[in-house]
């Protein structure tokens, strides 16, 4: 949490020093639009989420079972760390800096720049430097579309919340419910031995993350916010 309120400061003091704005202009003012624009992101990625995890175990061969050891205490603490992760996240990328990059170059190459870093900071946060180059390729690739959505969903609504829920929604259903991520074992976890899945359901699944989903949260609010000029344009 102190990392979340040092993240605050900062993001006032760049606001003011390079835009002269206050820190409002990240729409982190609560309305009821806001509330619902987050609950849906939320939602439909914690479904878009479970689809993911649960096909593969088709062709991994294995399947999810309850863990009877994870407790109510266990999932509250997991949806702590995950709302944490994800506001952490949210205000270093699609926050004032985001912001500032739309404010001077446009909001394309804050986009493009944001997505970018997000992928290359995963690099760091999943230790992949010893891991060779197609595995960095890969994961740089489909945490910067996650990057891409995120950021272009938060120039289209002005408003942090957005991206947010979007992150939200994802990790904490594959955090909390299907234990992937680094708190371990949490309420599903797999059983008996997976097999390496390849071919066709890897790619499959590889454009599943990279082009479907971001592809279709960006078309969904570009539809819903229609082109106009936005205070990013510069």
């Amino acid at each position: 949490m102190l990392g979340i309120i040092v993240e605050i400061a900062l993001s006032i003091a760049l606001l003011w020093i390079f835009c002269k704005k206050p820190i409002t202009v990240l729409g982190i003012k609560p309305s009821l639009h806001r509330l619902k624009v987050f609950l849906f992101g939320m939602l439909v990625m914690a479904l878009l989420c479970t689809f993911n995890l649960w096909a593969q175990t088709y062709f991994k061969q294995t399947n999810y079972v309850l863990n009877p050891d994870y407790g109510f205490m266990d999932a509250l603490n997991g949806i702590y760390w995950t709302i944490k992760a994800a506001m952490f996240e949210e205000l270093i990328f699609r926050g004032a800096i985001l912001y500032i990059l739309m404010r001077k170059l446009g909001w394309l190459w804050g986009c493009l720049i944001s997505a970018a870093a997000f992928g290359v900071y995963h690099w760091f946060s999943y230790n992949m430097f010893d891991r060779g180059l197609i595995p960095m390729a890969y994961v740089f690739l489909m945490t910067g579309a996650a990057g891409w959505m995120f950021a272009y969903t938060f120039y289209k609504t002005k408003s942090i919340y957005t991206p947010l829920g979007l992150h939200f929604g994802w990790i904490v259903m594959s955090i909390v419910l299907f234990s992937a991520g680094p708190l371990g074992n949490s309420l599903f976890v797999l059983q008996g031995e997976e097999v390496e899945m390849g071919g066709w359901p890897q790619l499959f699944f590889f454009l599943f993350q990279t082009v479907m989903v971001p592809g279709g949260i960006c078309w969904y609010f570009a539809r819903r916010y229609k082109p106009e000029r936005l205070e990013f344009d510069s």
